[in-house]
């Protein structure tokens, strides 16, 4: 019993911290200019 208990809190807790990170979440729209430029090398 002890070990389905534990278990089951384990399962809580996972679900509760994703769903606040969904909640949270971290998205939006990207940025609309920069970003990354191919780099230009010198020959060896």
């Amino acid at each position: 019993m002890k070990l389905l208990r534990r278990a089951l809190s384990a399962l809580a807790l996972t679900v509760m911290v994703a769903g606040a990170l969904r909640v949270r979440g971290t998205g939006g729209t990207p940025p609309q200019h920069g970003g990354w430029r191919p780099l230009e090398l010198p020959d060896h």
